[in-house]
């Protein structure tokens, strides 16, 4: 996507801002269970640390969210818009329990979820460029000459027909079929820690075969249909491309 219009930009602005957090949070989730393997002497040194840890933790994840500031925040041109994209970030880390857009547009201090759909409806910005920023970011800090590429799919349940590519369909998310979306992940996974790195959105053949859907919806009148195993070697080659994973 060169620029971002439409509703099919908005699910790939979406995915990647969600992505960016697995950078993020990587090495803060593989570190669960530590406790429960301590004995009670270490435990009780554990409580006693804890206020320096936690301090320290959080001054550790803030300068690290300020350094993916810098890394990404230039690709978004206007100062509002890359104020916007930074809030979303940090509302996705936050913690309200439905990360939806007026939850998110609360947690930033904003009136109304206005600005955040914007920023996924509205706003110009590469997606994908982001993208490889992601991917040269993953691979920098997670470096491993060992790491091994990872997809697989999920689904997006959905109540309407008008969001791009939904239908009737099997949904590994709830366990049957559903009205929802298929998206194609794929991840870097690696001796220290894992993260998505790319996606796509799977378009049924009732998608592709309706050129006036795909024109209201903004899907690019380029778009042909993909088997899933096709986005897959897709996001594949174009990990291998870009050299990921790196050698050490």
């Amino acid at each position: 996507m060169a620029d971002a219009s439409g509703s099919a930009a908005r699910i790939g602005h979406c995915v990647l801002l969600v992505l960016q957090l697995q950078i993020i949070l990587v090495r803060r989730l593989s570190k669960r269970g530590w406790l429960q393997s301590r004995v009670a002497v270490m435990l009780r040194q554990a409580v006693e640390l804890a206020p320096h840890r936690a301090f320290s933790e959080v001054e550790r994840w803030s300068e690290q969210f300020e350094a993916l500031v810098q890394e990404i925040g230039w690709r978004f041109s206007r100062k509002d818009v890359r104020r916007h994209a930074m809030d979303y970030l940090r509302g996705l880390l936050g913690p309200a329990e439905r990360k939806n857009g007026w939850q998110l547009a609360e947690a930033a201090g904003e009136a109304s979820p206005a600005a955040i759909q914007h920023l996924l409806g509205r706003a110009v910005w590469n997606a994908d460029a982001v993208r490889d920023d992601l991917r040269t970011y993953v691979t920098r800090h997670l470096k491993d000459p060992e790491a091994v590429l990872v997809v697989d799919e999920t689904g997006f349940l959905k109540k309407g027909r008008h969001s791009v590519g939904v239908q009737r369909q099997y949904s590994g998310t709830a366990g049957r079929i559903e009205n929802c979306q298929i998206g194609v992940f794929l991840a870097y996974a690696g001796e220290h820690g894992r993260a998505f790195i790319d996606r796509e959105l799977y378009l049924p053949r009732e998608w592709t075969d309706d050129a006036a859907r795909c024109e209201a919806a903004g899907v690019p009148r380029d778009t042909g249909f993909a088997t899933k195993p096709q986005l897959a070697r897709r996001l594949i080659e174009g990990a291998i491309e870009a050299s990921t994973p790196s050698p050490g």
